[in-house]
């Protein structure tokens, strides 16, 4: 098949997430994908120029080495606001020229404005379009004021799709709340790869930190939203009378240069441990080398329906998880699976020393057998087959 992805986010810098997996694995698999994607971090880009030139990057590959993804960025006014409008013009003149060249078997779409242009002129071409939620994509619009405009955008992608995936079924909930009929709906949930994450060593990452085998090391990856809930667990550290607990936190974003100043003002050098992005595959080291992973996010309307892939990756390593009891992840991951709930981010130290008392051990036990028939090759075999089965009609 040849499949035209429809990406509102940087594919080269975030991730790998979802989309990068199963679209990679599809690759191996033979199918010729291309990505029209956008440089969502622009503003923060030093040498910006005003005007983006279009860009073309061959043989792109974030989730396996073999991955092989045709990501094609057209060019925008580098102008808050403005870029919205440039952004409409430049995408779909990108996706005619994708579907008069590359004549795609279907077309799909994660975001608002991407998919949507690519929703019309996929039904305008006959071609058949699969909307896929990760997210609830209109509260992460940036200006408020753009929000419910992006709402009903984003629920024009759900309801006239030929097909709505989700990744858990909290964003089914959701996709059928918006419009999609449920027969039109399927869930291809989040995978792991077992061999990658299972039996990494972390002694190297543990020597390289100053880390005692007494230490007991909270973990967390990711981008650094301002909802994480890490300052509030940062600053618990600072009150905590406790020197065997650290926190090690991998990632950038939001929260970077206050995490790096609650760090300085509270003398938690040695206790807060702040890490930058890493490449992926050192991900399981780093993984291995902690003892409980933490997933302290505020309960907000963001929130509230999202099961990120990291919670099957700290999983699969035979980790324990302590999170914050959001709905979706209840509904995904139940009780007595590993993962064990706090009411606040403020609580995440005082349950994983009651999590240390009672047995890491089991509870990563029972966190790595949940996630074990999440193989990325079985999900993306399952995905294959609903793409096919649209494109036959």
């Amino acid at each position: 098949m040849r499949i035209l992805v429809l990406h509102e986010s940087d594919w080269i810098k975030k991730g790998p997430h979802q989309h990068h997996h199963l679209m990679e694995r599809l690759s191996k698999k033979g199918h010729e994908i291309r990505v029209i994607d956008h440089e969502i971090q622009w503003i923060e880009d030093k040498n910006k120029e005003l005007v983006s030139k279009k860009k073309c990057f061959n043989h792109v590959h974030k989730a396996i080495s073999d991955g092989d993804i045709t990501v094609i960025r057209p060019s925008i006014i580098k102008l808050p606001i403005i870029e919205y409008l440039s952004y409409i013009y430049t995408r779909r003149e990108e996706i005619k020229e994708q579907i008069k060249t590359f004549n795609p078997d279907v077309i799909i779409g994660f975001g608002i404005l991407n998919p949507n242009i690519g929703l019309k002129l996929a039904k305008k071409n006959n071609i058949p379009f699969v909307y896929y939620s990760i997210d609830e994509n209109f509260r992460l619009v940036p200006q408020w004021y753009f929000r419910r405009l992006a709402k009903y955008i984003e629920e024009q992608n759900i309801k006239y799709a030929d097909k709505a995936l989700s990744i858990n079924e909290g964003l089914r909930e959701f996709s059928i709340c918006m419009g999609a009929e449920r027969a039109k709906t399927d869930v291809i949930s989040a995978g792991v790869d077992i061999e990658r994450f299972n039996g990494a060593d972390g002694a190297r990452i543990r020597k390289k930190y100053g880390l005692k085998d007494a230490d007991i090391v909270l973990f967390f990856m990711g981008w650094l939203y301002d909802f994480s809930g890490l300052k509030e667990v940062a600053m618990e550290l600072a009150r905590f009378d406790n020197d065997k607990i650290k926190l090690m936190i991998v990632g950038k974003g939001d929260l970077w240069e206050e995490l790096q100043n609650i760090k300085i003002d509270h003398c938690l050098e040695g206790k807060l441990i702040l890490v930058d992005w890493v490449p992926y595959e050192d991900i399981p080291e780093y993984l291995a080398a902690s003892n409980i992973c933490i997933l302290p996010s505020y309960k907000n309307n963001i929130m509230r329906n999202i099961v990120p892939i990291k919670m099957y990756e700290y999983m699969a390593t035979g980790k324990p998880v302590i999170a914050s009891d959001l709905y979706g992840i209840m509904k995904e991951f139940g009780n007595n699976n590993g993962v064990l709930y706090v009411a606040r981010p403020e609580d995440v130290l005082v349950r994983s020393i009651e999590l240390v008392n009672d047995g890491c051990n089991e509870a990563g036990r029972k966190a790595k057998k949940f996630v074990e028939n999440n193989n990325w090759d079985a999900l993306t075999s399952h995905f294959e087959e609903i793409l096919r089965e649209i494109v036959n009609g």
